[in-house]
């Protein structure tokens, strides 16, 4: 039976010979995909502030046979965006695939009790830096001829959490900026998809518990599957729609979240 243009993968190798750039990826979850992407076949390109942390991501890629690059930047500065697209086109030769994952959280804040400078650094974080990262990445995806983008967001997009107001509206924005990309491409060969992020065990989580430590039992009982995702779970999901494997998927705020979003 024809499966018209539906591609041919064999499993192990769903990203062979992408170009993928995975923002955030010192650590946590962005760290996790940049070494499942390499492992998938793709050239990685990594950036995150943290030049040091980074620099240990690559060096482990690379004695398990990958190839990556890390770039140090900052989502929040459309020129440090523009540079890692840059590199990722002129090391490899062009840019298949975006992974934006790099965000930010404070909990324990009420609304009007919340500073401006966490509202404004919740936002620009996590909505600015996606813009900024998209506006990076589409033209270098329509000049390689098409492309996937994946966006982070969170259960938090979906509905208020007793996560801030701030980072709530911000996770919103971001599924918003992904279904208006997905409409605004989807016939020139770029699918931009988010993930709805459950609880996962990550370094900010960590550090959000550190700061409020009864919200543990909060976030485990929140997931049907009463626990926390590890960082591997999210990330094989977006290697999945960074791959031709969905290539009929966009648009999608697809759930990773232990079944968060089902009750």
């Amino acid at each position: 039976m024809s499966t018209g243009n539906a591609p041919d993968i064999r499993a192990g190798n769903q990203l062979e010979g992408k170009v993928a750039l995975i923002t955030g990826a010192s650590s946590g979850i962005g760290a996790a995909a940049a070494r499942l992407f390499a492992a998938e076949g793709a050239a990685v390109v990594l950036t995150a502030r943290r030049k040091d942390r980074l620099d240990e991501v690559v060096l482990g890629i690379e004695a398990a046979g990958g190839l990556a690059v890390a770039v140090a930047g900052d989502v929040t500065s459309a020129e440090d965006c523009e540079r890692a697209v840059a590199v990722a086109v002129d090391t490899y030769g062009r840019l298949d695939a975006a992974f934006n994952n790099a965000g930010w959280a404070t909990a324990g804040q009420v609304l009007h009790e919340m500073t401006e400078g966490d509202y404004r650094r919740t936002l620009e974080v996590n909505v600015t830096g996606v813009w900024n990262c998209l506006r990076a990445q589409l033209p270098a995806m329509l000049e390689s001829g098409g492309g996937s983008v994946v966006n982070t967001s969170s259960v938090a997009g979906t509905r208020a959490t007793g996560a801030s107001a701030a980072y709530v509206a911000a996770k919103h924005a971001v599924i918003g900026l992904t279904r208006a990309a997905a409409a605004e491409y989807g016939t020139q060969g770029v699918r931009v998809n988010a993930l709805v992020v459950g609880s996962t065990r990550t370094e900010m989580m960590d550090q959000v518990l550190a700061g409020t430590p009864a919200l543990e039992e909060a976030f485990l009982n929140e997931s049907v599957q009463r626990r926390m995702a590890e960082p591997s779970e999210v990330a094989r999901v977006a290697a999945w729609l960074c791959s031709d494997l969905s290539s009929f998927v966009t648009g999608a705020a697809v759930a990773v979240d232990g079944g968060t979003t089902a009750i």
